[in-house]
């Protein structure tokens, strides 16, 4: 049995981690370059700048939507080419920023200055584009690539392939074929249109995104990521596999704010994960609990990683209504990572931390419980139906004052700076990505790709809900590989909604189960870049560690086929009773499909009963009453010859038999 773990090592520091941190600070420190004192300086008051502005178009609503993601994109562009290296760092002699760089930067925003110049001017004379309007935006797509390939390749290679197929498509005969653009048409969709560069994506990166990105850093700043640790060793630390269950919550904590996989795993995974090694955890399972709890916080309400907001603004709903829809998916997917450490723990004898090393939960809520109310005051406001980017301001401003109740821990004036430095930084990986999937979709709104593809994978699933669902989940999965969550979502609702839509699923249960699997693509290999992270923390091997996060996470891609058979899981404002019974069998049916993942319930489960028992599960969450009754007639069998068994043996055992 393992040990307790010491005071020694109960992770004081947690608080320390970065809820803004994006992916990119992750993954891409290689492509970062180093800035002396000077430089360093002027790039930070850049970010601040960027932040103050943002904020003020926010509170002011003085600036126009074409304006603001205008100077957003110069803003973004600008602290992209200085900050990223165009080539990895042992293909550039210098590390530092140099006069050129600063050259390439400033002429990356002349097509986006040169477009916030004369936007008016072009609308006034009907659109009408004139050779050097054509020239402009050429470049600027071309810098959209650019950035994107500094920051999020994989996006800027699949953003080259749309735009060649908008280019050469065509020479394709059959469905995916078209009718070909010129240069100019495709510069008028791709720059000066609505549908591209500067449409929704970047439209939502200038508000939602940027605005809860700064929100996360505030509240780390605040004090609230030391809360989070605290709370979460205070209530799980001392049960059976309390590191783990810590891990999860804290990330699940964390998630709610922060809503990037691959930072949260980067920052919670550093104590977490050596702690569940400690506590006899194997390194893969720990890198995999660990990646599993922080994809969760892309589909975790209030934030949802913004891509709650971009979803309302798609299907023309209040916010509220879409965050209530994710609260029971969420709810299930973590209950189930929970229960899968629990057993796992039970299975090996696996003890938590002795309580007296840990904090205790009314102290904690007594000294720190305050640092919550920027959270509370969030999810109250969007309750009562003032706008996201109305919550989000006032919660930054909560941040500051609530840290100032206890004012020995209060921000100071460098704290704040810091905070809109830090967190306009963390905007630049989903910025970009948003930036350069206006190409994309600019290419298949031009192009009809979207609509052809559903009529073909209608005409080829023939109709069957199943095989187009499965069809839209791979899709998902591909398209979400190393992609920023909203990024993600966004590219696959253009092209994966539709598919389902049309094959009969309500429009929030499809877009629902879109995010999922575009969220679940960090724990899904090959390219599983959560599961990577935590793996390289772990010291363990890649590939073995995704694959144990797809066994722990398995709930969570079971259960998008769930609820576009049955919307009822996803809560609905106007009806939340309809809610319940889906709720409660849902529940049951997680137990049951966990307990048989793990093979231990009451001890360890014989293969046979597993089986039953992982059936059972299934024909529980399927909705409909026959089922029901099925699954759960076959697992109270199952669960009354398991519980015999283990008494019989426990009895042969006492005997000594």
């Amino acid at each position: 049995m393992a040990t307790a773990t010491t005071a020694q090592e109960t992770p004081k520091e947690f608080g320390d981690v970065t809820p803004g941190t994006s992916a990119q600070e992750t993954l891409g420190n290689d492509a970062k370059r180093s800035f002396g004192p000077r430089a360093g300086l002027i790039v930070a008051a850049i970010a601040i700048i960027w932040a103050a502005f943002q904020l003020f178009a926010t509170v002011s609503g003085t600036v126009g939507a074409m304006n603001l993601r205008g100077w957003h994109i110069v803003f973004l562009v600008l602290l992209t080419f200085l900050i990223f290296r165009p080539f990895k760092a042992r293909w550039t002699r210098s590390n530092y920023v140099t006069a050129l760089d600063v050259l390439l930067a400033l002429v990356a925003t002349s097509p986006f200055l040169y477009f916030l110049w004369n936007y008016e001017s072009i609308a006034l004379r009907g659109g009408f584009l004139e050779p050097l309007d054509y020239a402009m935006g050429i470049l600027g797509v071309i810098v959209a690539l650019e950035a994107a390939r500094r920051v999020v390749r994989n996006l800027a290679i699949l953003a080259a392939i749309f735009l060649l197929y908008a280019v050469f498509g065509g020479y394709i005969s059959g469905i995916f074929g078209h009718a070909g653009y010129s240069m100019e048409r495709l510069t008028q969709q791709l720059f000066w249109g609505s549908q591209g560069i500067f449409g929704i994506a970047i439209g939502v990166s200038a508000t939602f995104v940027f605005i809860f990105i700064v929100f996360g850093v505030f509240l780390k700043y605040s004090g609230f990521s030391d809360f989070i640790s605290d709370i979460s060793l205070a209530i799980t630390g001392h049960s059976p596999g309390g590191p783990a269950k810590v891990a999860v919550i804290a990330s699940a904590l964390t998630g709610t704010i922060n809503g990037s996989a691959l930072a949260n795993v980067a920052t919670t995974g550093s104590i977490t994960i050596p702690l569940m090694k400690r506590n006899g955890y194997t390194p893969r399972m720990a890198a995999a609990v660990e990646a599993v709890a922080s994809t969760g916080g892309q589909f975790a309400p209030p934030v949802m990683g913004a891509v709650g907001f971009v979803m309302a603004e798609y299907l023309g709903l209040p916010y509220v209504a879409v965050m209530l829809a994710a609260v029971l998916p969420a709810v299930l997917y973590y209950f189930a990572i929970l229960l899968v450490v629990h057993f796992e723990a039970k299975k090996q004898g696996l003890s938590g931390i002795s309580r007296e090393n840990l904090p205790r939960a009314f102290e904690v809520m007594k000294r720190k419980g305050h640092l919550s109310l920027p959270l509370i005051v969030l999810v109250t406001l969007l309750l009562m139906g003032y706008t996201p980017l109305f919550a989000g301001v006032v919660g930054i401003g909560c941040a500051i004052a609530a840290s100032w109740i206890r004012p020995s821990d209060g921000m100071r004036p460098k704290d704040i700076l810091k905070s809109l430095e830090e967190g306009a930084r963390s905007a630049i990986g989903v910025g970009v990505a948003c930036l350069v999937i206006g190409i994309i979709i600019g290419v298949v709104s031009l192009t009809g790709l979207g609509l052809n593809l559903g009529f073909f994978i209608a005409n080829f699933t023939g109709g069957y809900l199943f095989v187009a669902a499965l069809l839209v989940m791979i899709m998902s999965i591909i398209l979400g590989m190393g992609v920023p969550g909203v990024a993600a979502y966004v590219i696959v609702a253009a092209v994966g909604a539709p598919i389902l839509t049309n094959a009969g699923v309500e429009p929030l249960a499809a877009h629902m189960f879109i995010l999922f699997f575009a969220s679940l693509s960090n724990i899904t290999p090959p390219v599983a870049l959560a599961s990577y992270i935590a793996a390289g923390i772990a010291q363990e091997d890649e590939t073995k560690v995704s694959l144990t996060a797809v066994k722990v996470g398995l709930i969570g891609f079971i259960m998008p086929f769930i609820f576009i058979y049955n919307p009822r899981l996803l809560m609905d404002p106007n009806d939340l009773g309809a809610s319940l019974l889906p709720a409660l069998t849902a529940l049951s049916a997680v137990v049951l499909m966990t307990a048989a993942l793990q093979g231990w319930l009451w001890g360890a489960l014989h293969p046979i009963l597993r089986f039953v028992l992982f059936t059972a599960g299934l024909l529980v969450f399927i909705p409909g009453l026959m089922t029901t009754l099925v699954g759960g007639g076959m697992a109270a069998a199952a669960l009354v010859l398991h519980v015999t068994t283990n008494v019989k043996r426990s009895e042969d055992a006492s005997q000594g038999r």
